[in-house]
């Protein structure tokens, strides 16, 4: 039987039907063989590149060292092989291949090297899609929500006009709305759309720092301050200078504080704690609150020259529930987040979940269906989120909300009856198919009671 292997058309044919591009060199990098495959990736054909050395495709992945003898040589035939390299090559043209290689040297059978041979797979396609992949990543994982922004209701469009209209100016922005409505999403959006948007954006929480501790945080301190002041600290408004400055919680902020802030606004200048030279910032100021801003004034807890400071652009984040029409929007842009997160396939939402969920009243807006749809994520068996993925307290509010527009329409139909048969019970019960005393049973339950004798 004839050895195929050993005869050179066979595998001449072998490797000019290879999907993947092979190249021979020699022992000095120079090339000898493109198979139709490798020239098809590098544009170039055997003849103009025969003789001619591999750096010519100017690879990311080849590194030359010095081999003794005053020339370089390819690292190649020092390791012997290489595998699974990702690199690009410079094609003919100028464009940018992305490869995968796989390469070994050859040897005689006295274990001379003769050359190497090199196996290339072209993946850029595969890397554009990662590179893609990649994008929605990070703009979906950064934020975890520039969707809380998203919206085509009539109330995010006013929103999304009020972002503008702050970012083109340089006043004091106030941020008001309840928890999980995305009050530093807007603070964000701003701090882009702004002039300011190369500098940094530098966000603090004012709830969670004592007057001590917030102070040092605002303003820095220098070494000796205080107890464990052991260097000098810059402080926040520092680090936002030429940015935006974002104070979360400004309702509990100490009053104390708000004076020394009033200055810093005015004078555009710091001092850091245990320091007395001035420092000058240049820094747009954006504060939020969950609370009703004019109650927390009213109540003293914040100074009123300090609220006309900060209130200058005053902006509300509306809660999920006067935006319901966006649900399905914010829903499918969290499932694909949590899908790429989560690397499977992204997952749908059945009929019957979504109106439950828009049934739902979402004290925690945005943040609670966040946290609602990962849970349903994890229990979901198949590619839908059905009802009895969602957690337990939307299923419960979804049976109470249906019972309650069925208790309305019975209320109805039964008022209906009575005024037809200008409330004689009995006419009425005849109607609607029941017994006089269940009528009466009825209304009693639904609080209906006889209307005044004219």
């Amino acid at each position: 039987m004839k050895n195929f292997f050993t005869d050179p058309g066979f595998l001449v044919s072998i490797l000019e039907t290879m999907a993947d591009g092979l190249m021979v060199v020699d022992p000095e990098g120079r090339i000898l063989y493109l198979n139709p495959a490798a020239e098809r990736m590098t544009g170039y054909s055997v003849k103009e590149v025969l003789g001619r050395p591999c750096s010519m495709l100017d690879t990311d992945a080849c590194v030359f060292t010095p081999d003794g003898g005053g020339s370089h040589g390819c690292r190649l035939f020092q390791l012997g092989s290489v595998s699974g390299k990702r690199c690009t090559i410079r094609g003919k043209k100028g464009s940018t291949v992305h490869l995968l290689k796989n390469a070994v040297v050859l040897k005689n059978r006295q274990g001379q090297v003769v050359g190497a041979v090199e196996v290339m797979t072209d993946v850029t396609s595969l890397y554009m899609k990662e590179l893609e992949v990649e994008e929605l990543k990070n703009e979906l994982c950064q934020e975890y929500g520039y969707m809380g922004i998203l919206g085509t209701s009539p109330i995010m469009m006013s929103l999304c006009e009020q972002i503008r209209n702050a970012a083109a100016s340089e006043a004091p922005v106030l941020i008001t709305g309840e928890s999980g409505t995305g009050k530093e999403l807007v603070a964000h959006a701003i701090h882009r759309l702004s002039k300011r948007h190369k500098g940094p954006f530098v966000k603090v929480n004012c709830a969670a720092l004592n007057e001590h501790l917030l102070e040092s945080e605002l303003f820095g301190h220098v070494r000796g301050a205080f107890t464990g002041a052991i260097r000098d600290r810059q402080g926040r408004f520092e680090a936002a200078h030429n940015g935006t400055l974002f104070l979360d919680e400004i309702g509990d902020m100490p009053p104390s504080m708000q004076v020394k802030l009033l200055r810093v606004l005015q004078e555009k200048e710091i001092e850091r704690v245990g320091d007395h030279r001035p420092l000058r910032v240049n820094v747009r100021l954006i504060t939020a609150t969950n609370r009703d801003f004019s109650e927390v004034v009213a109540s003293g807890r914040i100074r009123e020259d300090f609220s006309y400071r900060v209130n200058v652009i005053p902006i509300r984040t509306p809660p999920l529930r006067e935006k319901m029409e966006d649900l399905p929007i914010l829903a499918g842009h969290l499932m694909k987040r949590i899908s790429i997160v989560n690397q499977k396939p992204t997952l749908r939402i059945a009929p019957a979940a979504l109106e439950a969920m828009k049934a739902y009243e979402w004290p925690g807006n945005v943040r609670q269906l966040i946290n609602a749809l990962e849970y349903a994520a994890v229990t979901c068996d198949d590619g839908t989120i059905e009802l009895a993925d969602l957690p337990a307290y939307i299923a419960q509010a979804a049976k109470s909300a249906e019972a309650g527009r069925k208790n309305y329409r019975r209320r109805e139909n039964l008022l209906a009856a009575l005024e037809r048969s200008r409330w004689n019970r009995s006419l009425a019960a005849r109607h609607l198919g029941i017994s006089r005393v269940t009528l009466w049973k009825l209304m009693k339950e639904m609080s209906i009671a006889e209307p005044p004798s004219s």
